[in-house]
């Protein structure tokens, strides 16, 4: 097991990150932005730094999105498929740019393509956890029509993290999008099932808040975009939205 180099013991001891396709975007329109992927490279190893585990699932809407394809006429289960490969490109991109920040990783991919990542086993995965790597999950749950953000549910509760991170555009949890509204009200904190009840909450599906909410697992919702947030809310510093 690694040593920490931070000073505060971390809140989690072992967290579950989801990022956006979106984010990994940075000031492109499309694709992936490099210099934007080292910068959430060395978030990660800062965060890392603490102590906490971290288990990473990405998106792949900067790629493909499934449901996009879907309407403009691809099968809807062949579209989920291209997307699941989508987060894999982004996966891969990811896991370079923290080797060559010196963080040891492993990608995991829930169908097998054995020349660039491991199948994504349960155990195997925890036992890399507790070696000190970070494992990042790409091809969502292996299945069309399930969302990424219930992969990080889903896969968060099988790897027992304690709390789903989300990484935005935005600094929290609003009544209404904030990009969209003006006078609207942020939330600190929020109940796990008012953002399960509340339609105007959209920071996540609701099945993955729902996985959740049965099984008492945290979700912060923050601003991947300001630098040292991922850190802060680790160490569980007032960062973004704590929904609990």
């Amino acid at each position: 097991m690694r040593k920490t180099t931070s000073a505060k013991r971390p809140k989690y001891k072992r967290i579950i990150l989801k990022l956006s396709g979106e984010a990994m975007m940075g000031k492109e329109k499309f694709g992936i932005d490099p210099d934007f992927i080292f910068y959430l490279a060395e978030e990660i190893k800062e965060a890392h730094k603490t102590g906490t585990q971290i288990v990473i699932v990405v998106g792949g809407g900067n790629i493909f999105r499934g449901v996009k394809g879907s309407s403009q006429g691809i099968d809807r289960a062949t579209a989920d498929y291209m997307g699941m490969l989508a987060t894999i490109f982004n996966g891969m991109a990811l896991q370079d740019a923290l080797e060559r920040k010196g963080v040891t990783t492993r990608l995991q991919t829930s169908f097998e393509i054995k020349e660039v990542a491991e199948p994504f086993i349960r155990k195997r995965a925890v036992r890399h956890l507790e070696k000190g790597r970070v494992v990042i999950i790409g091809g969502g749950t292996g299945l069309p029509f399930i969302t990424t953000d219930t992969t990080a549910a889903m896969r968060g509760l099988e790897l027992t993290c304690e709390a789903v991170l989300k990484g935005t555009g935005v600094d929290g949890v609003y009544s209404k999008d904030p990009r969209k509204n003006s006078g609207v009200k942020k939330y600190d904190s929020l109940s796990l099932e008012e953002a399960f009840r509340n339609d105007n909450i959209g920071v996540m599906d609701n099945s993955a808040i729902d996985l959740c909410r049965a099984n008492r697992m945290h979700i912060v919702i923050f601003n991947i975009y300001k630098k040292g947030n991922l850190k802060k809310a680790v160490l569980g510093e007032k960062v973004g939205t704590v929904i609990s």
